[in-house]
């Protein structure tokens, strides 16, 4: 791990380990009655709101095709993936979720291998990989390997990691073009913007006692301000810096996370099963970052 880029490894795993985070604010909203595609809406026009402060100046692109990638982007990294991943959330088991959503550094990996040469595979990143991905099964089934097979919620879940790989696409060809900030505003804008579909099934009915609770809207403004503003111009500067592929295989490490948050918060017992799955993530993630 090269001494000069240090500092993104860092950023890098602070970004995951908020991420991590996240599932306990969004289970509490959902508690109180907010529903998946809701969540995403405030989360988002928030962090939209709160970055268009920073970045106002600039509308658009250079050109059409630029701000049509950049709509990719908002959905990709935005819309679809939080949609499939939270209706498969209701559908599948949570564990299946957990595991299948972590294939996106794979996948990452290969499309950037398709779409560019520039992006190397080495034998250490390839097994670094496999090996942080058993991990990651070994952390999330927990010993349970009766796995429950749920067609539909499984195909959604993996739409959501591709969906992620399409997304970092996405930011690689638009980094150095534009300013990240600016990059991370338009993500935030075509985001919202492609939800909005989704309200024509349920529509969008803000219940403002609900929303105005202490507990809700410290959840959201965590949610919106520091998991997404904060982070997404933080991961974006990272996918600049590391490469697609070597900032990408950091997202192993959030079930990891989310183990010792479930110990700490939930009181949920550590196995020895997950004790070896950590190795493998951390011992994993190691050498699929070493040059």
């Amino acid at each position: 791990m090269e001494l000069k880029h240090g500092f993104y490894h860092l950023i890098a795993i602070l970004v995951v380990a908020i991420w991590g985070l996240t599932f306990i604010s969004t289970k509490v909203l959902i508690n109180h009655g907010l529903t998946p595609q809701e969540i995403f809406f405030y989360r988002f026009l928030i962090a939209y709101l709160g970055i268009w402060v920073i970045s106002p100046k600039r509308l658009f692109t250079s050109n059409w095709k630029d701000e049509l990638w950049l709509m990719a982007g908002g959905l990709f990294g935005g819309s679809l993936y939080f949609f499939t991943e939270n209706t498969a959330l209701g559908i599948t088991q949570a564990s299946n979720v957990a595991f299948i959503i972590c294939t996106a550094p794979l996948l990452t990996t290969i499309l950037s291998l398709l779409f560019y040469k520039s992006e190397k595979a080495t034998k250490g990143l390839i097994y670094g990989s496999i090996l942080a991905l058993i991990g990651v099964g070994l952390v999330v089934f927990n010993g349970s390997f009766v796995l429950k097979l749920s067609p539909v919620g499984d195909l959604l879940t993996l739409l959501a990691a591709l969906s992620w790989a399409f997304y970092s696409l996405v930011i690689k060809k638009m980094t150095g073009r534009y300013p990240t900030v600016f990059i991370t505003r338009k993500i935030f804008f075509y985001g919202v913007l492609t939800i909005l579909p989704a309200f024509l099934l349920h529509p969008l009915q803000p219940d403002f006692n609900v929303l105005l609770k202490p507990v809700v809207l410290s959840n959201l403004l965590f949610l919106a301000v520091l998991a997404s503003l904060v982070c997404y111009v933080l991961w974006n500067v990272v996918l600049k810096q590391l490469g697609t592929v070597r900032a990408s295989n950091y997202i192993y490490l959030n079930p990891l996370v989310t183990m010792v948050a479930s110990v700490i918060i939930l009181h949920e017992q550590i196995t020895w099963i997950t004790l070896l799955g950590a190795g493998c993530i951390i011992f994993g993630v190691y050498q699929a970052e070493k040059k």
